[in-house]
């Protein structure tokens, strides 16, 4: 199965240096980064290796790292208008 990857550094390819200081910076973010990297990767793992899994607990997952990813990109877009 084709799997779209999610990783941040697709995502917000403009935020790249940000990512990187904010990551060093920001324990908060950070904190987000690690959970929403690992979530990537277990989403990732489930839809490559096709495992059984309902679609309820596969949709959630999904909807977690959208929460993980809208934070993150307000503290980027904060950081970047505070710059």
């Amino acid at each position: 199965m084709q799997v779209e990857h999610h990783d941040l550094h697709h995502e917000f390819p403009e935020y790249l240096d940000s990512i990187q200081a904010l990551k060093s910076a920001n324990e908060r973010f950070g904190q987000l980064y690690l959970e929403y990297e690992e979530l990537t990767r277990e989403v990732e793992r489930l839809e490559e290796d096709d495992l059984p899994i309902d679609d309820f607990t596969i949709e959630n997952m999904k909807k977690q790292r959208v929460r993980l990813k809208d934070q993150m990109y307000h503290m980027l877009r904060n950081f970047n208008n505070g710059r």
